[in-house]
């Protein structure tokens, strides 16, 4: 079994006896419906599981279901024999957004308290937005991304104090030896190619076939955008086209979204597509980043619409497109291949995956710089550069960003292939694996 750290968050909250239900939320294929059956039949001894996706399909037994009490008579005609007490009896509702009403009897059933209870669902956000009565108090909301870096280590067979011991290593700022540097980046230029997706590293861990994986990635991503066009008939070929357009953004320069792309029409702004962009992101299956020229602690309060970057939610998916089967354009770090947009795919899905929003900066006469981070320590933005080349020390906007005094910046990282860590001018430079280590504990999951 694939080890993902949101089951010990899951555990916690089950073993609690909170009257809040757990709300998983993410994109399809990202392993919710699996985690929740592991850790729901081994911490109870009656696991009920109802997937409202199929019930829509067919009998249709919860269309209608309004009350407690019509719940239970429904849930009774499939696992009667299961329902005992709250302390040994866990209904699991899966893919509950296919019935949004059931939102709302979420704080009915929290309330009643006769069973323990837990749901997951993709595109959350969209149905609770359109949700008349959210449930405020009694739902506590989680999102669950791909295996991050960190996991993915765990999945090929490095121990728990190989990871720990190079944390240490990151905290005081000192590198690996020359052996492990190489371990690390050769597992991570694997990562690259892998992903997150489980589907796809368990075909890498039993097959080690490029073919393999390939395979299940490309299935994903046309899965997902077949899912996107079934979300809004009026809106379907934007929302695909925005989708399908994401590899391409990220070869260019700037990487942005430019409006007038979506559908080849001048005059278009991005306020045309708003409602396309915040599908493809509550869905999951894309990664915002907002554009900041005017940066300040907490950056939210900075951030601008206008400027958007978007970024697939798997790095596996990104390099498939890119690359195909051709492994060597990745293992080798080939010269002649640009593996930016790549690199910066797998920083965004690691920060967002640790709790960070992301925000990157763009000012018309300073520069650009990738990644711009909240540190609620010192209460000051933190920039982050990336590199995938060797001239990892030339970074002309980040300079700037870090002298402008107005930006009260303490420290930055530049992330590169480099196996020495070093400070200079208050830029910290570090290899780039160590970006499992950038944590955040504030922004992971929400209560309503």
């Amino acid at each position: 079994m694939l080890f993902r750290k949101i089951e010990s968050t899951i555990e916690h909250h089950l073993k609690s006896g909170s009257d809040r239900i757990l709300l998983i939320d993410g994109a399809r294929q990202v392993g919710k419906t699996y985690i929740v059956r592991y850790v729901g039949k081994k911490l109870f001894e009656n696991f009920i599981e109802v997937n409202m996706i199929e019930d829509s399909l067919g009998d249709r037994l919860f269309a209608h279901v309004k009350t407690v009490e019509d719940f239970y008579l429904q849930i009774s005609m499939v696992a009667g024999d299961r329902m005992k007490q709250r302390e040994n009896t866990l209904i699991f509702i899966d893919e509950i957004q296919a019935y949004p009403h059931l939102f709302t009897l979420l704080k009915f059933l929290s309330q009643d308290r006769r069973f323990t209870y837990i749901a997951s669902g993709s595109l959350l956000g969209v149905t609770l937005s359109e949700t008349s009565s959210i449930p405020m108090g009694s739902i506590r909301k989680m999102r669950m991304f791909p295996l991050d870096f960190e996991e993915f280590l765990y999945a090929v067979g490095v121990n728990r104090i190989a990871v720990a011991a190079m944390r240490k290593k990151f905290e005081r700022l000192e590198p690996l030896d020359e052996a492990a540097h190489e371990k690390m980046m050769d597992l991570f230029r694997k990562y690259l190619l892998v992903g997150g997706m489980p589907d796809a590293v368990n075909a890498y861990l039993e097959e080690k076939n490029i073919q393999s994986v390939r395979e299940v990635q490309a299935e994903i991503h046309a899965y997902y955008g077949a899912d996107a066009s079934k979300y809004d008939t009026e809106k379907k070929l934007k929302i695909r086209r925005i989708y399908d357009l994401i590899p391409s953004n990220m070869e260019n320069k700037k990487k942005r979204v430019v409006a007038k792309h979506i559908e080849n029409k001048k005059g278009k702004s991005f306020s045309d597509y708003r409602d396309e962009f915040d599908y493809l992101i509550s869905a999951g299956i894309a990664l915002e980043v907002q554009a900041i020229s005017n940066p300040r602690f907490p950056l939210i309060e900075s951030s601008g619409k206008n400027l958007l970057k978007l970024y697939l939610n798997d790095v596996g998916i990104l390099s498939g497109i890119l690359y195909g089967n051709n492994i060597r354009a990745v293992l080798d770090d080939r010269k002649s291949v640009n593996l930016g947009s790549v690199y910066e795919s797998v920083v965004a899905s690691e920060l967002i995956a640790h709790g960070y929003k992301l925000f990157y900066y763009d000012n018309r006469s300073k520069g650009e710089v990738d990644y711009l981070i909240d540190d609620y320590d010192s209460l000051s933005v933190v920039p982050i550069e990336v590199k995938s080349g060797k001239d990892y020390t030339i970074h002309s906007a980040l300079n700037t960003f870090v002298k402008n005094g107005d930006y009260h910046v303490k420290k930055a990282y530049v992330l590169s292939n480099e196996r020495n860590v070093e400070i200079k001018n208050r830029v910290i430079y570090v290899p780039i694996y160590h970006i499992m280590f950038f944590e955040n504990a504030f922004g992971r999951n929400m209560s309503f």
